[in-house]
């Protein structure tokens, strides 16, 4: 029986069983903060949805807005989104977080999810993914493939899950070499291309020559292309296009399973508002291919680390770590819980530079 064939079957038993309308398909939206096309974190997202709405096929209508900025603008989208029918609503950025809260509020009908943030509501769940595994693994590489014991981190908004990535990248490339410093630039944007060279660049000229971005667009790899013996990193997407040099690895979000999980709960009437946060044992982080650029013995040494992250025996934020004063933060093996990780709002010791309020 093909798949459409067991969808149709599968929804008029959930109508005799009242979970869904006998005329009405399941309509999700989704709002981007970028487009979708921008190789990274927004494109990914779509992609996911695309993939979603291929899995159930005719029993779901898909709605998507892109390039939707945070605050003002997205309580109006997702106003507009609710008032048109959408069943279920994915915000996919943590900039979105009040505006979802605040129309959740309006419409308790209507199910939301928030991607990335901590706020939920009876008509409200959220989910991330543990990016700081991803982190670990590539700070590693990055310490071992460093020539200038410099390397450098484009960060977005200060916002804990880009917090927790520095201190994930800079712990591991410390532990894979002592020598090596962290310099951070923050751009306070997620998808700005012209922004995310110029930083590469500066980066460069300031002789980091292996470079991790935590924003959406592929313009720090293309930056790195043009020097030679400069590598980054594939974010959110994989990024293949640049491999095997600059991209010599990647971080890969992988939310098509979860969206296809939450969708099948709203037709099945199961659907609860909750928090979700998966790291690369769910799957829901993907390391990409290593590049035969990287030395054998450090590309074992990386897929060890990431084995003992998916079968728990490591943990990213393990003991004795301090804070950047020089504060004790956790003990020899002591493990940092979630409610310290979500909220995470300092530097670890030797990271250099402040926080951005």
């Amino acid at each position: 029986m093909k798949r459409r064939t067991l969808l149709a079957s599968a929804a008029a038993a959930a109508l005799i069983a009242g979970k869904v309308s006998a005329q009405d398909k399941v309509k999700v939206g989704f709002v981007l903060v970028g487009p979708k096309n921008d190789g990274g974190w927004s494109q990914h997202h779509y992609e996911s949805a695309v993939k979603m709405k291929e899995h159930f096929g005719d029993a779901v209508e898909l709605v998507v807005q892109e390039s939707v900025p945070e605050g003002a603008d997205a309580e109006r989208v997702l106003t507009q989104m609710a008032l048109a029918g959408t069943d279920l609503i994915f915000t996919t950025s943590f900039g979105y977080m009040d505006a979802t809260a605040n129309v959740a509020a309006k419409f308790p009908k209507v199910k939301f999810e928030h991607a990335t943030g901590y706020k939920t509501a009876a008509n409200m769940g959220n989910y991330s993914a543990r990016f700081y595994e991803g982190r670990a693994v590539m700070g590693h590489i990055a310490g071992k493939m460093t020539k200038s014991n410099k390397i450098g981190y484009i960060a977005s908004f200060p916002i804990p899950e880009v917090i927790r990535g520095i201190n994930s990248t800079y712990i591991h490339a410390k532990k894979a070499n002592p020598d090596v410093t962290i310099s951070v630039v923050w751009l306070f944007t997620w998808f700005d291309p012209a922004k995310e060279a110029d930083a590469t660049q500066a980066l460069i000229d300031q002789g980091v020559d292996v470079i991790l971005a935590h924003t959406d667009s592929t313009a720090p790899l293309a930056k790195m292309k043009e020097h030679g013996g400069v590598y980054g990193f594939g974010q959110a997407a994989d990024m293949a296009e640049y491999a095997p040099e600059p991209r010599i690895s990647s971080i890969i979000d992988e939310w098509a399973p979860y969206y296809i999980s939450q969708v099948q709960s709203v037709m099945d009437g199961t659907w609860e508002a909750k928090a979700t946060w998966d790291g690369i044992a769910e799957g829901m982080v993907g390391i990409g291919e290593f590049s035969d650029v990287i030395p054998e013995d450090v590309r074992a040494e990386a897929e060890a680390l990431k084995q003992s992250i998916i079968d728990k025996s490591y943990h990213p934020f393990t003991g004795p770590l301090n804070k950047q004063d020089g504060s004790p933060w956790l003990a020899e093996g002591e493990v940092a819980d979630d409610g310290a990780l979500a909220g995470l709002d300092f530097y670890v010791e030797g990271v250099t530079g402040d926080i951005p309020n």
